[in-house]
């Protein structure tokens, strides 16, 4: 648009959000603390917006968002007026050049803070099943390259040993070698040459990498990028044919959107994870299941979270009764979302008694869940008057947080010594305060 022109698409956007200039302002602010950018205006901003001013480039993605999420659709720059042509160029992404784009960047560590500055957008358009199938079919093949089952065998070894690594050190150790891993050698294999069942079972094993990289930017509280990455595992999955790799990244965000507090949009991944599997096993349907009851309680539907959490339970028991071999979701992590779902429907006490079983069922090796998931226990034990029991919970948290590298277990720590900061007085509080200043600080 021109400058000096009234913003009639603004303002229609404005008006339909029911927001006073004090609201949208204050919710613009919110992305932009969430992503790490600096905002600066004030409420006196927006009429001028209206009257045909523009935000500042790195505003405006802000704005859209914030948009977004109040009127529950994308928001384009074309929709808000902030340009005079639509942005899509009428052809399907190419998801492989996508690939190298995002891999290159995030490992390079002189671009990775510009790359997690990406907005997290909870009204993202999410590519259903029908949409990703054919995505990939237009990919140029390079004739002087051949692959076969060997090399994807040693993809997905790959991909679980770096698994195993995020598991026990947390993302922000294994993520650059993810991302040099996709670009120097998943990315050359999607452009081989092979036969249609080498491509699929290598474009399904390239979307569990993706989905493992993305877990490990969300780790980092790199959401944006997280995004970005589950995103392209939806389309690689989906062009494999690979329902399992698909649900499983779609409960992933939803895990992700749960996180963030974003209720609504959590339970619209879970739901479309749960309809894209409809014949899902016992422990899968717990998986989904679960993660829908979470959900469902963080959006206040209890009804509908005690309904899923008890379909959840039934389908534990089946899969436990049937293999007690370990699987990917397990007794603890079952009673880690009857814990969630306690707390979100305001049982406090009866999340700590489901945390703390979740606990002592867990593997050792999940260390980084352990630092999270425990000092959620002391929490919530502070919340309710425990404050010894806490901080005993808090020490065991900094038994294990200096061998963890993750962004979420930072901030897991950074909430436990402002927690503990009022009660300084007590012996107890005041020792693990300092314990946790001292690895804060020095981690």
């Amino acid at each position: 648009m021109t400058a000096g022109t009234r913003n009639i698409a603004l303002a229609a956007l404005f008006e339909e959000t029911g927001w006073s200039r004090g609201q949208f302002i204050r919710a613009i602010a919110r992305v932009g603390t969430e992503s790490g950018i600096a905002f600066g205006y004030d409420e006196s901003a927006v009429p001028k917006w209206v009257a045909g001013s523009l935000p500042r480039k790195q505003v405006r993605p802000l704005v859209l968002e914030a948009l977004s999420r109040r009127l529950g659709r994308p928001v384009t720059a074309y929709a808000a007026g902030f340009t005079n042509s639509p942005e899509t160029s009428g052809r399907p992404p190419d998801t492989v050049a996508g690939l190298v784009d995002l891999g290159s960047a995030d490992m390079d560590p002189s671009r990775r803070s510009v790359l997690g500055a990406g907005l997290f957008s909870a009204a993202a358009v999410i590519p259903g099943w029908p949409d990703v199938r054919d995505r990939l079919r237009r990919v140029q093949e390079d004739p002087h390259t051949r692959i076969g089952l060997p090399e994807i065998s040693a993809i997905i070894s790959m991909t679980e040993y770096m698994s195993d690594l995020d598991d026990k050190f947390g993302g922000r150790m294994a993520r650059p070698m993810a991302a040099a891993f996709l670009v120097n050698t998943i990315v050359p294999a999607l452009r081989a040459t092979a036969g249609d069942e080498v491509k699929n079972a290598l474009r399904s094993a390239a979307a569990d990498h993706l989905y493992l990289t993305g877990y490990m930017a969300m780790d980092e509280r790199q959401d944006g990028l997280a995004q970005q990455y589950y995103t392209k595992a939806l389309e690689l999955a989906g062009s494999a044919g690979d329902h399992l790799t698909y649900c499983t990244t779609l409960r992933g965000m939803s895990v992700q959107a749960v996180d963030l507090g974003h209720g609504p949009l959590a339970l619209r991944l879970a739901d479309a994870a749960a309809a894209a599997s409809p014949q899902a096993g016992p422990r899968m349907l717990a998986f989904l299941t679960g993660q829908q009851a979470h959900a469902a309680a963080q959006t206040g539907d209890r009804t509908g979270a005690l309904r899923r959490l008890k379909a959840a339970e039934t389908a534990m028991d089946k899969a436990e009764s049937r293999a007690k071999a370990f699987g990917s979701y397990d007794p603890s992590a079952m009673n880690y979302h009857v814990g969630q779902v306690r707390y979100e429907l305001g049982d406090v006490a009866g999340s700590i008694e489901s945390m703390e079983l979740a606990d002592r069922l867990r593997e050792p090796v999940y260390r980084r869940t352990r630092v999270r998931y425990n000092a959620m226990i002391a929490e919530r034990k502070l919340a309710v008057g425990r404050l010894e029991e806490a901080c005993v919970d808090w020490n065991r948290v900094l038994d294990d947080y200096p061998h963890v590298q993750s962004g979420r277990c930072d901030d897991r720590v950074r909430i436990m010594l402002s927690s503990l900061r009022p009660h300084l007085g007590n012996v107890h509080a005041r020792e693990a305060y300092e314990r946790g200043r001292t690895l804060l600080r020095t981690g």
